[in-house]
């Protein structure tokens, strides 16, 4: 069983940056899509974004410009650098890997921005 590790979050000022880490107990590499997902209070999970074993990126709208995904195979780690961050950004995020069949999630990290 695959397990994956969120750490990074915490509470933020608006504007402020933060980095989630993602470290996986196996190599990254196996996986064809990497990525964060976050649920707001009351709201549903939503995709952040993704990153391919071959790198392509893909983002949600809401934080194209202010966030980069990147990936590092020789640790086992999948990195969000989150900045400008907005109130808006308050969630739980969660790390995502995926090989169809196989879809593994993490228990997430908590990100707070306070306005």
């Amino acid at each position: 069983q695959v397990q994956l590790v969120e750490s990074g979050g915490g509470l933020v000022q608006a504007g402020g940056s933060l980095r989630l880490s993602c470290a996986a107990s196996q190599s990254i590499f196996s996986f064809n899509i990497m990525g964060w997902y976050r649920q707001a209070p009351g709201k549903q999970r939503e995709l952040v974004a993704t990153i391919t074993r071959g790198g392509s990126t893909n983002y949600a709208d809401s934080v194209k410009g202010r966030i980069i995904i990147s990936r590092d195979n020789a640790k086992n780690t999948v990195y969000l650098q989150m900045s400008s961050l907005k109130p808006e950004d308050t969630a739980v995020y969660y790390c995502n890997a995926n090989t169809w069949p196989m879809d593994y999630w993490g228990k997430g990290t908590l990100v707070t921005v306070s306005s």
